[in-house]
């Protein structure tokens, strides 16, 4: 079980926290530990989206705070529960939150006397086939608007399953268990309610009392292996620089910028001068290589920074072209220069092993970049990650390359920089392949995944009981072309992928 926070110390540390008295109450539940809840600005604005609405209130709750923040009430008193989800793991804590309440896990074994228990968030614009058995409903997609649909829907029919369903029954944007498995298409607010922006301020974060604002909604790119890529809600919409400046409090002295491509910004120089000028420092989620600027990194240390965070994404620059990423080794390169000459602590590059068509040769050529990157900065930090296909993305079903497949690369690499005198200068900071694997099923998983996790979670959560769980219930991959290589595969592709670098 989570360690449970103290409810008084977390309130006297924030700032913003909103209180009202309201004829409806709704927890907005997070199943993640307080610090990645209150580091969510999509959680936030729903927080705020709900107190903006006439009668309805919302209190929060999070894995480690199962009592509500603001009134200190358990969360199976509330008449609905609305649950933000960001990505496959976190639905073992929907399962955790509703038995630590004692109400059903299952959507199907719960009657009007239960609250309706409304999912949300990040993960449903891949694959919300997963959460289907623990939910009620799903909106899907962007939620500002039908988050306030539905609450009104709901109070008009006394909170009545049947009688809500008929109302939801053919809607966009909302995934109904009791209207079968078809997926209707993710919802996309109107451009006048962006940008999203924080509420609360605490240091309890891994933002520490950061302001967070858009300064995009999307993103331009085609990137293959990316959810929010260009076709996702009509691409990047743009905040403007008069808006995302005007909406910063006083109060703040800490500015994030939050986007899924925040330096395709065409005037993202100008909104971080704003900010830095005004004596701010700042934060932006997500630096792309190719669109830095000597003038940019060098505002940024102004702002604070002391690492450089950028993303290659492939090893090596052919796996860049196979996932369509733009970034090329020129462009790290030429980050490590910036880095140095604004003398930023550590330059941090995100990379994915075990994409599609990888093999040890592109390991072999990022051995040799590195070589030239901690030539020019002496602390350079890679976060890598094992590739994971979602689904609406057109990498779906791309199978996973294996457990032991990605941890041979890692280990390939740690042996090439170690005999390439790199050791102290080049850090790998790997996520678990084995968790990687369980978040590949349930991305590319159906409903009865879900079935799944709540097994596994109850049997301790553990790497083994995803395993048992997924045996269990038959999980296999279901995307085009998701399936598990055999041994005897895997030894084939193994001789192919000498026969290239040998050639």
């Amino acid at each position: 079980m989570t360690e449970k926070l103290d409810r008084r110390d977390l309130l006297d540390a924030e700032r913003g926290t909103l209180f009202k008295e309201a004829e409806t109450r709704v927890a907005l539940v997070y199943p993640s530990p307080y610090r990645a809840a209150m580091s969510s600005l999509g959680y936030q604005q729903i927080y705020r989206t709900l107190h903006n609405m006439p009668g309805v209130a919302a209190d929060r709750a999070m894995l480690d705070v199962p009592r509500t923040l603001e009134e200190d009430r358990p969360i199976s008193s509330y008449p609905i529960l609305a649950y933000s989800v960001a990505y496959e793991l976190e639905i073992a804590g929907v399962a955790e939150t509703l038995d630590a309440a004692n109400i059903p896990v299952l959507a199907a074994d719960r009657d009007d006397s239960h609250p309706l228990i409304i999912g949300g968030g990040p993960l449903t614009f891949s694959n919300p086939a997963p959460m289907l058995p623990l939910f009620d409903v799903i909106i899907l997609g962007e939620g500002e608007e039908l988050i306030v649909e539905l609450l009104q829907l709901a109070r008009e029919v006394s909170y009545i399953r049947s009688r809500l369903w008929d109302l939801l029954a053919g809607r966009p944007g909302y995934y109904l268990p009791s209207h079968g498995e078809h997926v209707p298409p993710v919802a996309a607010v109107h451009d006048s309610l962006l940008p999203a922006r924080s509420v609360i301020f605490t240091p309890h974060t891994e933002l520490s009392d950061m302001f967070m604002t858009e300064a995009a909604r999307g993103c331009s790119r085609g990137c293959t292996y990316c959810v929010m890529r260009r076709s996702t809600n009509g691409g990047m919409r743009i905040v403007d620089r008069k808006t995302i400046i005007a909406g910063i409090p006083e109060i703040a002295t800490r500015v994030g910028l939050v986007g899924a491509a925040v330096t395709d910004h065409p005037q993202i120089a100008d909104i971080v001068r704003d900010v830095v000028d005004g004596g701010r420092a700042v934060g932006i989620s997500s630096l792309r290589a190719d669109k830095l600027t000597d003038e940019l990194v060098g505002l940024l240390a102004r702002g604070g920074y002391r690492t450089l965070t950028v993303a290659a994404d492939g090893a090596s620059e052919r796996m860049r072209r196979v996932v369509e990423r733009s970034t090329k080794a020129h462009h790290l390169i030429q980050s490590a220069k910036y880095a140095a000459a604004h003398r930023l602590h550590t330059l941090k590059v995100y990379m994915m092993l075990g994409v599609p068509e990888e093999t040890d040769a592109d390991v072999d050529e990022l051995i040799q970049l590195s070589k030239e990157l901690a030539a020019i900065h002496p602390r350079v930090a890679y976060g890598l990650a094992p590739f994971v296909a979602k689904r609406n993305t057109p990498l779906d079903g791309s199978p996973f390359a294996g457990i032991a497949l990605v941890e041979d690369r890692l280990d390939r690499l740690g042996r090439g920089l170690r005999a390439a005198g790199l050791a102290g200068k080049v850090t790998v900071r790997p996520t678990s392949a084995k968790w990687a694997w369980v978040e590949y099923m349930l991305a590319q998983g159906e409903t009865r995944a879900g079935l799944a996790v709540i097994d596994a979670y109850r049997a301790g959560g553990n790497f083994a009981a995803y395993k048992k769980a997924f045996a269990k219930h038959a999980i296999e991959p279901t995307g085009p072309r998701a399936r598990v290589p055999s041994s005897q595969e895997l030894i084939a592709l193994k001789k192919r992928q000498l026969a290239v670098v040998s050639s």
